[in-house]
């Protein structure tokens, strides 16, 4: 498809901003499509803006004046003006939490934030890019939603499917955790296990996209990718608007595919572009398991080539081996002074009750991986505890319950008696 034949699509209200799909490496342009790789280059497609221009103040009054979900968002987002009326999930806004506890454990002096999206309706942050995903597919007459997942993307689909009227096919590998394949299975859509690692999934998915079975399908992260991308700049738009518009001075974000630390970089720029917060300097920090760290391999190495690894760990939400975005996640963490760091799977369960003991939060293992990379940040020196600090919380505990299950158990089991009580040191 040639740049030339941009035409209406880019005008499209269904689109709302949005003008076309941009090349992230030649910069050729395309239709607002299901089209997610360059046909010059093959390089990755995104959504290319003409954003909103005139006071700041105005437009921040909107927002403020939207709806408490990620709609209130939706003069920058590639949706039609009157999505909030459509029916979907309404993800976002989710709590932006203060931890103070934590930030004594860990001597983060500068501010401790945790920005907890377990509270999505399916209890992770893929409710606000399967959102923008399922727009995209109602507008272009797409019949079923589709993805591949490691688990959390799988339920929102689903759900999001469900809950607008669509059919949907999902496919995870066959190993997950068993409280995300009964929250994928449980809203009547088919649920695959293929046998392999999700990068077997991907490859996969990739081929019945070019299948005629795969006709009139969207696959959230493949041929809708481009728009999916999009609902992590949510993220970064209401960190800043519950900081009280303004930029944290560090960020610490996990890294599954690389895709949400790149958008959400995307929305800080785009928040700076337009006025709503003060430009400054700000660190944005890669977070990954270290049985599957490809990208912390490479930032580590000094390398701009992130080489496939096979995972091996229990944050199973962030064990793809080659991830998309990898490259670009390497090139914001260097651009923006952060880094990319890894820990292994004990640490990420010591993280995980780190965060439950102190601040009442139990986070998935994700969340573990980032709360641990912090606390590895900091006795580092990586990370200067004096900032402001905001860390993703990306899903809620009760889906990888078996990470932390074999130590977290009764204290003790008594009688039910005083004595008892009494004898088992419990008194006080």
């Amino acid at each position: 498809m040639a740049a030339q034949t941009v035409a209406s699509a880019s005008t499209d209200s269904a689109f709302g901003p949005a003008s076309a799909l941009s090349c992230r490496e030649c910069g050729e342009r395309f239709p607002l499509e299901p089209l997610f790789a360059c046909e010059a280059c093959f390089g990755p497609l995104e959504v290319a803006y003409d954003l909103p221009s005139g006071d700041p103040e105005t437009l921040r009054k909107r927002i403020e004046s939207g709806p408490n979900n990620i709609w209130r968002y939706a003069p920058l987002l590639p949706v039609p003006a009157d999505v909030a009326s459509k029916p979907n999930l309404n993800p976002g806004f989710t709590k932006l939490v203060k931890a103070d506890n934590l930030a004594r454990e860990l001597g983060v002096t500068g501010g401790l934030h945790i920005k907890d999206d377990s509270g999505n309706p399916t209890h992770s942050f893929k409710d606000r890019v399967v959102a923008i995903a399922l727009e995209a597919a109602r507008t272009f007459g797409l019949t079923t939603l589709s993805c591949s997942s490691t688990g959390n993307l799988a339920g929102a689909v689903g759900a999001a499917a469900a809950r607008a009227g669509f059919r949907s096919c999902v496919f995870i590998p066959h190993d997950l955790e068993e409280g995300k394949v009964v929250m994928a299975a449980v809203y009547g859509g088919e649920l695959v296990g293929i046998e392999g690692t999700y990068d077997d999934v991907n490859r996969f998915c990739s081929e019945l996209i070019g299948d005629p079975i795969g006709e009139g399908w969207g696959f959230v992260n493949v041929n809708l990718r481009p728009y999916y991308g999009e609902g992590s700049k949510t993220l970064a738009y209401e960190i800043c608007e519950q900081l009280g518009w303004r930029l944290p001075d560090n960020i610490v974000i996990p890294i599954a595919s690389g895709s949400q630390l790149t958008k959400i970089d995307k929305g800080l720029r785009e928040l700076i572009a337009l006025g709503l917060v003060e430009e400054k300097p700000y660190r944005i920090y890669g977070a990954q398991a270290e049985g599957c760290s490809p990208v912390s391999t490479a930032f580590k190495a000094g390398h701009d080539v992130v080489r496939p690894q096979k995972p091996n760990t229990i944050a199973k939400s962030l064990a793809i081996g080659n991830p998309a975005d990898g490259p670009y996640v390497l090139d914001i963490a260097r651009r923006t002074g952060g880094a990319v760091e890894d820990v292994d799977d004990e640490q990420v369960v010591d993280a995980i009750k780190l965060l439950a003991r102190t601040e009442g939060i139990f986070a998935e293992t994700a969340g573990g991986v980032t709360v641990g990379v912090l606390r590895k940040l900091i006795e580092t020196g990586q990370l200067d505890p004096a900032g402001e600090t905001v860390v993703l919380n990306t899903g809620d505990g009760l889906k990888t319950l078996d990470a932390v299950a074999p130590t977290s158990r009764p204290t003790a089991t008594i009688r039910p008696s005083l004595d008892a009580f009494r004898a088992a040191g419990l008194a006080g």
